[in-house]
């Protein structure tokens, strides 16, 4: 019989990295109402730190926030902003300030995301998945900056690997997101004589995000779920909270604009998720995985 796979563990940050690591640190982050942010944000308060969590759903944001708080024994708080709106935002900004008097560190996670051929993606679906994504990022960034620089502070922004390679039904995201890895890069050159870092973490295929499950129905044989992983697995937002907590960490300190890919490997063994060229040449196929519009 062959030997079975070797599994990696999924770990909990508590078991690695000091419980008061950021005590007394802000974190701010858009993004955090749901998914792979609520997790980072959860860990950097079990960590220490009080956050803002950033979002258009006032009524979500407000229950996270209370699960939060009563999860960590940290402070979280909601404040409705819509990232592709530079008022809201810096109104986001002034709540944090008035409520802890400063921005430590920023995970620049809004998103939005769909699965659409060229063809069947609109100029205005497009725009809107750029205009949150990447001008979300930028608009979270103009915000949030002088605070950061106050506090000798961090970013992370949460990018992905789609663009790495040429993915099918994804080409609005995928241009989203290597606009996200550029503003990283230029942000960490320009911001860090001021004493500011700059990093992007990029998650592979995350096991119970709405990404993952869109993409993976029915048990479809090109579905991520059923592909090899390297580490023997899906990945597991606890897996992108242990990166959040690493690089906002004084270790590391001598990290700046960087990608760090936590994805267990497997962008090096990525097959395409859809039938290929199946799905492209008949779209109708797929038809349950599609939205063409937004």
């Amino acid at each position: 019989m062959a030997p079975s796979a070797y599994i990696q563990p999924v770990v909990d940050s508590t078991s690695v990295f000091k419980a008061d690591l950021f005590r007394g640190k802000v974190l701010f982050c858009t993004g955090g109402g749901s998914g792979i942010c609520r997790a980072m944000t959860e860990a950097m308060m079990r960590h220490g730190a009080d956050s803002v969590i950033v979002g258009r759903k006032l009524d979500r944001l407000t229950q996270t926030a209370k699960e939060l708080s009563e999860a960590t024994g940290r402070t979280c708080i909601p404040a409705q902003a819509d990232v592709r709106q530079p008022q809201a935002l810096k109104a986001a900004v002034e709540k944090t300030i008035e409520q802890f008097g400063r921005i430590d560190f920023v995970i620049c996670g809004a998103a939005g995301n769909f699965l659409a051929p060229i063809s069947g993606v609109s100029e205005n679906a497009f725009r809107t998945v750029v205009e949150i994504d990447t001008i979300g990022t930028y608009n979270t960034m103009k915000a949030t900056l002088p605070h950061v620089r106050a506090s000798k502070g961090s970013y992370i922004h949460v990018s992905a690997t789609l663009h790495y390679r040429g993915t099918p039904y994804q080409v609005h995201v995928s241009a989203a997101k290597a606009g996200i890895d550029a503003l990283s890069a230029v942000l960490a050159v320009e911001e860090g004589p001021h004493g500011v870092r700059s990093n992007v973490i990029a998650p592979g295929p995350i096991g119970g995000t709405e990404g993952v499950d869109r993409l993976s129905l029915r048990g479809d044989s090109g579905s991520w779920t059923q592909q090899a992983h390297p580490a023997g697995r899906l990945g597991d937002v606890k897996d992108i909270a242990n990166a959040t907590i690493f690089l906002f960490s004084d270790a590391a300190a001598y990290i700046t604009g960087q990608i760090l890919p936590v994805d267990g490997g497997t962008e090096h063994l990525r097959a395409q998720f859809l039938p290929y060229p199946q799905a492209l040449l008949d779209p109708a196929s797929v038809q349950s995985m599609i939205k063409a519009k937004m």
